[in-house]
């Protein structure tokens, strides 16, 4: 297993809400509902076996930038990542206001 993140476009159709999303080698969450896919132990790897859905419960602000807190339905681990530039505002306001 590598240890470094090699960036690799793809591009996926959301299991959440069905966006199909034009990946940019950097895309873990579906820019219109916010969800994501435990599908990385390390960035890239696709080597997690859970597969399960990662919920959007929350947004936190770590050195000056915004990140998605995405819980995994499927076994509770919890995971942080950046917002992007193509996300909905409006979903972002939205789950800001959730208890973290």
């Amino acid at each position: 297993m590598s240890l470094s993140f090699t960036r690799k476009t793809e591009d996926f159709k959301c299991r959440n809400c069905g966006t199909f999303v034009i990946g940019t080698g950097y895309t873990n969450h579906c820019p219109k509902c916010l969800y994501s896919e435990h599908i990385d132990i390390m960035p890239g790897d696709r080597a997690n076996l859970c597969k399960g859905m990662m919920r959007p419960v929350g947004i936190v602000k770590k050195r000056g930038e915004f990140f998605i807190v995405h819980k995994c339905e499927r076994c509770g681990e919890t995971k942080h990542n950046r917002t992007s530039e193509n996300d909905d505002r409006e979903k972002i306001i939205e789950i800001s206001v959730l208890p973290v």
